[in-house]
């Protein structure tokens, strides 16, 4: 059987037991689940920019990865029952100088899925199956002296990875900078779909959200860094 048919029919079994998005449109968004083309935050309109300046580390750490309540959207842990195999999956790497916090592991959910309404659909030949609007890996860790830093060396790491794996890189990185945290977002096509796909890094966890196309086109990376963000700000608790 062909890794898409496993995947299908993975997928057709995931739908028939998980639930559907609320169907009511978020700010920010089109309708739930699709992410609407929005302009970058200001000051970052192009390759390599930033927005804002990360604030001295707060001291906050985190025990928990939470599955976050997102507007119009509906996650749950795990990869809701769709994956393109281990080949494929985005992962984080490149992390080795961070030393994990003792909680990793522990009642974290690291791996959830979301799923908008009506939910994206992948077509490839006669085949379809729905997809998440993104699926999420979260890594805790005692310190990120320099979140900054950490984050370029995790993006780089994990997309150079992912590169010898069959993801082809498109356009330019972009990074979005807030008081709280750091976003690097860069467009991609595996396996013929347009993938967004965003890291990030505080001073005490880094993730990945890989976004899944909505009408086979790459979800806008401003739209991908907002949503981080939400998703980062519900997902993290001390």
């Amino acid at each position: 059987m062909t890794r898409w048919r496993t995947l299908a029919a993975a997928v057709v079994l995931a739908s028939a037991v998980a639930g559907c998005g609320s169907g009511e449109p978020a700010d920010g968004k089109g309708p739930a689940g699709k992410p609407a083309d929005a302009a970058p935050a200001s000051g970052a309109p192009g390759s390599g920019s930033t927005a804002g300046n990360l604030a001295a580390d707060p001291g906050t750490r985190y025990t928990t990865v939470a599955v976050p309540a997102m507007e119009g959207l509906v996650c749950d842990e795990g990869d809701g029952g769709f994956h393109f195999g281990s080949d494929l999956d985005m992962t984080v790497t490149g992390d080795d100088a961070l030393k994990e916090s003792a909680d990793d592991g522990q009642d974290v959910a690291d791996e959830v899925s979301c799923f908008g309404s009506p939910r994206t659909v992948l077509r490839k030949g006669t085949m379809s199956a729905s997809a998440p609007t993104f699926t999420a890996r979260t890594h805790l860790y005692e310190n990120v002296p320099d979140p900054a830093a950490s984050l370029d060396r995790i993006a780089d790491a994990s997309l150079d990875l992912a590169k010898d794996y069959g993801r082809n890189l498109t356009g330019e990185p972009e990074t979005v900078t807030s008081a709280s945290l750091v976003v690097k977002c860069r467009q991609n096509v595996t396996d013929t779909f347009p993938m967004t796909t965003c890291f990030w890094a505080n001073y005490g966890a880094a993730g990945v959200l890989d976004f899944f196309p909505f009408g086979d086109q790459h979800i806008p990376v401003a739209s991908a860094a907002r949503l981080t963000q939400d998703f980062v700000a519900g997902a993290l608790k001390k």
